[in-house]
């Protein structure tokens, strides 16, 4: 069985609300038990639910919000979606421009997340 694209949009706009309103438990509930995230690509993986709960209450606690920048691109059983991260570092206010891909399982829940970004995707302050 394989998950419609209207499924794969729904979910990824549930993600960005869930960051609107910083609840990672709702983020983490969109994974597989046994997901991984990998943000940046080039990162340490972040492996199961539990981790991955962690690792987003981290990225809230930081006060991070996500905007959509553009539609939704769908093909099989992935997601890509570009975005900006928008906020606040020590010297000031930040947004980082993400590419993120969402690889679904057959139930309609998130396999694997691939975050692209690097420091030359970081605006504003850095430090």
């Amino acid at each position: 069985m394989s998950v419609s694209p209207q499924k794969m949009i729904e979910t990824v706009e549930a993600y960005v609300a869930a960051f609107e309103t910083g609840d990672a438990e709702a983020v983490a509930r969109l994974y597989a038990a046994d997901a991984v995230v990998r943000d940046p690509v080039d990162a340490k993986p972040v492996e199961g639910r539990d981790a991955i709960l962690a690792f987003y209450q981290a990225s809230m606690a930081t006060g991070a919000r996500l905007s959509l920048e553009g539609p939704v691109r769908t093909a099989s059983s992935i997601a890509a979606f570009a975005f900006s991260v928008h906020l606040t570092l020590p010297n000031g206010p930040c947004r980082i421009d993400v590419i993120d891909t969402f690889e679904f399982n057959p139930d309609g829940l998130i396999q694997q997340m691939t975050a692209y970004w690097g420091p030359n995707n970081m605006h504003g302050s850095t430090e």
